[in-house]
This record gives structure tokens, sequence and C-alpha cells, in this order.
């Protein structure tokens, strides 16, 4: 069963599962990317920026948290990194953020096709948001928070939007 935000007890887990949440992204430290993609190269170097992006664009938490860990897939298989990145996350996060993770390559993948499927959709908005930082995220030279700082921002604002 996915977590619920709007339940403190569901909160209260997120909290426990911080250092296994934080693992996750640390764990994408080293990972080198296709430079032809990636001119960033690092893949948590890449999340962060993506982070900071949403952080900077957006005043809804819940598209930090797909921001920060759209990738945490990488660190088992970069092909199949969005199917596992949801996988490592069910049950902690909403199903919102778990579908962004899982789908975050769709309008890459079959951009018509997914427009299509989700026309008029706050799904194809957020999606389109997410694609969007994810594509911008690419600077060898950006400035971007430490990976808990990130990922506590995230947290604090969740738990107190109750």
């Amino acid at each position: 069963m996915l977590a619920d935000f709007n339940d403190a007890g569901n909160k209260a887990i997120i909290y426990e599962q911080r250092e296994y949440l934080l693992e996750l992204l640390l764990s994408l430290d080293g990972i080198i990317q296709s430079p032809e993609y990636h001119p960033e190269s690092d893949a948590l170097y890449h999340t962060l920026q993506v982070f900071e992006l949403a952080y900077q664009n957006s005043a809804d938490p819940e598209l930090w948290l797909a921001a920060l860990f759209h990738d945490v897939g990488k660190s088992v298989d970069s092909k199949n990194h969005a199917q596992i990145g949801a996988e490592m996350v069910a049950g902690l996060f909403p199903e919102r953020v778990v579908w962004l993770i899982e789908h975050h390559l769709d309008l890459m993948i079959s951009p018509g096709k997914t427009r299509q499927r989700l026309a008029n959709t706050q799904r194809l908005t957020d999606l389109t948001q997410l694609r969007n930082w994810d594509l911008a995220g690419r600077s060898p030279t950006a400035i971007v928070r430490l990976p808990d700082e990130a990922l506590d921002i995230t947290l604090s604002v969740l738990s107190h939007s109750i």
C-alpha cells in the first residue's frame, strides 16, 4: 500500500526511512552517464540539478520529490531505471510521485502517444514539468545543494503540508 502524506503515521514512516532514502541518492554518486546526453556526467550531480530546478520553479513538494528521485534506479540498471526507481520508493511516496518516477521518460520515448493518452490531465502537466527540468539539469558547472539538504527540505515541507 502506498503511503498517504495526509496521514501523520505515514509521515513518521517516511522520516524513519530517511537513511534509506539518503542512501538511494548517494548510490548515484560516481555513476557516469553518457557525455553526449549528460555533459554534467555524474548521476547524483544531475539529480541534484533537477531537484534545484524543481525547487526554484515550483511550490509543489511532491514534484520536488519526483525530481530528486527520478533517476535512483540508475544505481541498479540504467536501461530500466524508471521502473526500478519507482519500485524502490513504492510504499514510501505518494502514488503521484511513484507514477512520475516510473513514467518520467514517456515524453522522450513516445511523446505523441503520451500526450494523447494523458491529454488535459494533471499527470501530463506534471510529467511535462519533470521532463523539462530533467532536460535542463545538465550543466557541468551548476551549483547544487548537498543530497541530505535537498532531502530534508522536501521531507520537512511535506511533513508540514497537512
